[in-house]
């Protein structure tokens, strides 16, 4: 399929796409779906080889927010059945994040609902960051707090926050009918002062909203544009309660169409499997792992995801490997070093990427193994 062999190249050259190009893989069939898949994990692995870098949220002040955002069960006016709490303390958001890391979260990020952070709330903030650091030196944390103010996003960054995430979320056209409590250029330019302030910024869509083709495409080469290190992948949750509770607009086979546009535009950025994977690409999770290399560990701000443990046994099985904290996520020329900015080539001064290791055969599971007790032989109904 000639348009995937020039994606493929593109990619490995950190070439933008045409806007017929993206669109172009989001109107492939199902038939040309592992295709799209293979392509896409192609320029997948060139820059991240098989590492899944893992994440974890910690929801520090949930429900009660004033902004009209339609999407979030946090919202003004929502009437999902979520928890609402104020501040978690500094020692509880620590122990919090800690169990992500246990597990083997890289990142952890703090994410408090509200239009945006009052000075009390960065000093609060503050004092978590240097709480988890504390008993996580290795750890990388993202701040999550809404619209910033002058000179809080210098606040964040010396207390010790790697990242900060805002989310542009929609298109700009769309936004208005999305949101009406604050803009998008309200959110272009917090992400713009935590870059600005020595932040990485990380920066996404939620997809499923009832958006058009060309607003996908719209939001991720407006993203492309303001560059940011990372790039989450929501797909609504449709929670009750919210005006876009009725919205069931995805499957699993665009759902992947829609990640594998993500990676042909944005090749070299950590691209994240996010909010809503569980639901919307179910048992096709493991295929996303050849378009992502990040993702969210165990549950998200209002919502359960699946097990932990789940989450790792399907990195495991599908042939990929968690990445550790010794490992340098962004491929060296996003963080300054090398000369493939300057070249044009994949890996610094055009030398090929290291070859891959063969990963490890894992020990057979004999846990998963049970005997018959029930159906044909016995007195119990068979499992069918």
């Amino acid at each position: 399929m000639d348009l995937l062999n020039t994606l493929v190249e593109k990619g490995l050259r950190r070439e933008l796409p045409t806007r017929e190009e993206a669109l172009a893989v989001l109107a492939t069939s199902d038939d040309e779906l592992l295709d799209v898949v293979a392509a896409a994990g192609k320029v997948r692995r060139q820059w991240f080889g098989r590492r899944v870098k893992l994440n974890y949220l910690v929801n520090l002040k949930s429900g009660l927010c004033p902004e009209d955002c339609s999407y979030c069960s946090q919202r003004l006016g929502s009437k999902a059945e979520i928890l609402k709490y104020t501040w978690l303390k500094p020692d509880e958001a620590s122990k919090a994040a800690a169990a992500g890391v246990a597990g083997g979260a890289k990142r952890v990020c703090l994410v408090a609902s509200g239009r945006g952070p009052t000075d009390k709330d960065v000093d609060r903030v503050s004092k978590t960051i240097e709480a988890i650091k504390d008993q996580n030196e290795d750890v990388e944390v993202c701040a999550c707090l809404g619209l910033l103010s002058d000179g809080q996003a210098e606040r964040l960054r010396a207390a010790g926050a790697d990242a900060y995430n805002h989310n542009l979320n929609t298109s700009e056209a769309t936004y208005g009918g999305i949101t009406t409590t604050h803009t998008y250029a309200d959110r272009v330019e917090t992400v713009q002062q935590a870059q600005a302030a020595g932040m990485s910024a990380c920066s996404g869509l939620i997809a499923g909203m009832g958006e058009t083709d060309a607003d996908l495409v719209d939001v991720v080469f407006a993203l492309r544009e303001l560059d940011p290190d990372s790039v989450p992948v929501n797909f609504l949750i449709p929670f009750e309660g919210t005006p876009l509770a009725k919205e069931w607009n995805l499957t699993p086979q665009r759902a992947l169409r829609i990640l594998a546009m993500v990676r042909f535009v944005c090749p070299d950025v950590e691209v994240r499997l996010a909010g809503g994977r569980e639901v919307h690409l179910r048992t096709m999770q493991p295929l996303a792992l050849h378009l992502v290399n990040s993702i969210f560990l165990g549950d998200y701000l209002t919502s359960e995801g699946q097990a932990g443990q789940a989450d790792l046994e399907m990195i495991a099985d599908a042939g990929f490997e968690v990445e550790g904290t010794d490992t340098t996520t962004l491929p060296e020329h996003r963080g300054g070093g090398g000369c493939a900015s300057a070249c044009g080539e994949p890996s610094a001064c055009g030398e090929p990427a290291a070859e891959e290791e063969t990963p490890e055969i894992p020990a057979a599971r004999t846990d998963l193994v049970s005997v018959r007790r029930r159906g044909a032989g016995t007195d119990l109904a068979p499992n069918a």
